[in-house]
């Protein structure tokens, strides 16, 4: 038996998923498994910030295909690794076909990791996301996908904060993405089989407290 984290992944033709996941198995893993689980880990966190800025003026289903290759060039997405990447890591990065070859995202993956780590002196990253919902996921409850936003007040506001914080490539979308993929938001449609699932989740979820 599978709980609401690690669910059995149906066959697409007997469930009914929200319309945006493609049909590649890897997208549908991702809609069953990840997205919209409330998550509290750091450098999951820290990793899904991460991927969202370099998915910018991409498709999501590129970064899946990459994610693999991504977390071993980025030492596990450990910030503290990260933060240490010097010009010779930047110019084989550069080099990498398994991953987004930008040098301004990967320079600001570097950075966002400097920036993680003058944050941690004060208080978690998941405290930081998850006091802007009060530490409990928004529930949408939404029917159609032309009712999911693609940012919020919400998300302009945390796009806002971390670009003071000294992070860059968290825009407002970015961030409203990782809400959801973090399920800071459950933006399940209410008739796709991971809603209730991911409700349940969410009402059992204990929110990082500092």
């Amino acid at each position: 038996m599978t709980d609401a984290t690690t669910p059995d992944t149906p066959d697409s033709s007997s469930v009914t998923r929200c319309p945006w996941v493609g049909p590649q198995p890897i997208y549908v893993r991702y809609h069953d498994e990840e997205w919209g689980v409330p998550l509290a880990d750091e450098r999951q966190l820290f990793k899904k910030l991460v991927l969202e800025g370099f998915q910018a003026g991409l498709s999501w289903i590129t970064i899946l295909n990459k994610r693999k290759r991504f977390e071993q060039v980025f030492a596990g997405f450990d910030p503290e690794k990260i933060a240490r990447f010097g010009e010779a890591q930047i110019e084989n990065l550069m080099q990498d076909k398994g991953i987004v070859r930008n040098r301004a995202k990967i320079k600001a993956t570097i950075g966002n990791a400097r920036a993680y780590l003058k944050m941690r002196e004060q208080h978690s990253l998941g405290y930081f996301f998850w006091d802007f919902v009060d530490g409990s996921p928004i529930n949408s409850a939404v029917r159609r996908i032309e009712d999911i936003p693609a940012q919020t007040g919400l998300s302009k506001t945390i796009a806002k904060t971390l670009k003071q914080r000294g992070f860059r490539f968290c825009g407002p979308v970015g961030v409203y993405a990782m809400m959801q993929s973090a399920g800071l938001v459950n933006d399940h449609l209410i008739d796709c089989h991971r809603y209730q699932p991911c409700l349940r989740l969410a009402e059992q979820f204990e929110a990082p407290k500092w």
